[in-house]
């Protein structure tokens, strides 16, 4: 009999009080996603093959489509946590005015703001630091434990070439940077060598004392991004993780670009479909996201004919065949929201205490969306966020007070959402007068 340890018990009390956190705040909680997932269980293996896949050195994508209330954050941050399971390093980049689908450089500068591994967040430093420590470690176990540091740290500078030789082939400024932030940081000059980092990651402004010191000319661009971006997914497979697995997201704001803009952005993505088709970018895994307006609208990928034909569906049927370039989401209904109420249930007995089921029953949570979805015209799909933070504010107030009853006291009223509404959820608010 498997009898749970102290500090598993621990851990999951914490991700449970996580995602009750999350909630509260109208927010995608940070882990234990599995919990609180309903309907998405075909999805989640069709995306857990193709992270095998791509653990095995192969590179693949997947376009997610859905409406506002279809659940596309959610499944995006699952499909992330799945891949850090599995030993990947992630990156989530939302798509906005100042990073646009057209600016491969701000797109790749916000895949390094956002490196994530399955203990840290903003985790560039900590894969660079890891790979040359593997360099290192290989090199001793070759030449033995007495080899003297100033040949050690040679020989560690010759293998970051040889390591990204093609890369190298075809620009030398990546392998450079990172020999300076070697020999910085063994030096202790560790200003210059944060300056390598920054200018490894895209940041503007890099000063130009370590440039002169690694014989770089320039900075990362538009047309450079590509082949940095090939050059990190190598470290980071140097460094022990299993690939690259990229969400980018919202990509509908695309639409409302100028036409030469909005094309750009398009063909950017024909460019990595393409890319890793043929294998030149081994162990990554793009997931793009966009409402059916970006899809099949006029100003959108529709327009642009090559990428269209690359990433349209077969069928739309009653099955769906999320094993198509595009995953098909349907609109939350009421059906699914009365599960995820019911898995919260399961979650905040572990995080505080066993909810009282009795005033807290099936009955209730089906009375309580009601009373909000009438006040948004009955559309079930933008509730979830705000029926989930008043939900969890019954269950606190069912565990600290035994005479608060919600059947009788619960009253939804649009009041205090002042301020804190969507565009999505305002639109189709009911006013009452």
């Amino acid at each position: 009999m498997n009898i749970p340890q102290p500090e598993q018990i621990d851990r999951r009390r914490l991700e449970s009080i996580n995602i009750i956190n999350a909630l509260r705040r109208g927010t995608v909680p940070a882990s234990g996603l599995e919990r609180i997932a309903v309907a998405l269980d075909v999805e989640e293996g069709v995306i857990g093959k193709q992270l095998d896949y791509v653990a095995q050195g192969g590179g693949d994508t997947k376009f997610i489509r859905g409406e506002y209330g279809s659940g596309k954050t959610f499944l995006v941050a699952r499909a992330l946590e799945i891949a850090c399971t599995k030993g990947f390093v992630t990156s989530h980049v939302v798509i906005s005015s100042s990073t646009p689908l057209h600016k491969l450089k701000g797109i790749y500068q916000q895949i390094c703001a956002n490196l994530r591994t399955s203990d840290e967040e903003h985790a560039i430093k900590t894969i660079i630091d890891n790979w040359l420590f593997s360099i290192e470690e290989r090199l001793i176990s070759v030449s033995g434990s007495g080899v003297e540091d100033s040949a050690l740290e040679a020989a560690t500078e010759r293998e970051i070439e040889t390591a990204l030789a093609g890369i190298s082939e075809v620009n030398t400024a990546l392998a450079a940077a990172l020999r300076t932030y070697y020999r910085e940081n063994n030096a202790g000059e560790f200003q210059l060598a944060q300056s390598a980092l920054g200018w490894i990651s895209a940041e503007p402004n890099i000063g130009r004392d370590f440039k002169q010191k690694a014989g770089i000319r320039g900075d990362i661009d538009d047309t450079t991004a590509f082949i940095f971006l090939r050059g990190l997914v190598s470290i980071i497979h140097g460094a022990g993780y299993r690939g690259l697995a990229i969400a980018v997201d919202e990509m509908e704001i695309t639409q409302g670009l100028q036409r030469n803009q909005r094309e750009k952005g398009y063909q950017t993505l024909v460019q990595i479909i393409d890319a890793l088709d043929r294998g030149d970018m081994p162990r990554c895994y793009f997931l793009f996201t966009g409402t059916p307006a970006l899809y099949d609208g006029s100003r959108g990928i529709r327009s642009v004919p090559p990428l269209y034909d690359r990433i349209s569906v077969v069928q739309t049927d009653a099955y769906r065949n999320p094993r198509q370039p595009q995953i098909i989401l349907s609109k939350f209904d009421t059906s699914k929201l009365e599960l995820v109420a019911l898995k919260v249930l399961d979650v905040y007995a572990q995080a505080y205490a066993e909810p009282d089921r009795e005033r807290v029953s099936h009955r209730f949570i089906r009375a309580m969306i009601k009373k909000i979805t009438t006040r948004f015209g009955g559309r079930v799909d933008v509730i979830p966020r705000i029926f989930l933070k008043e939900f969890v504010d019954v269950l606190d107030k069912c565990e600290l007070y035994e005479d608060y009853d919600p059947a009788d006291t619960y009253n939804f009223d649009t009041g205090h959402l002042k301020g804190e509404l969507k565009k999505e959820e305002e639109a189709v608010m009911v006013v009452s007068f």
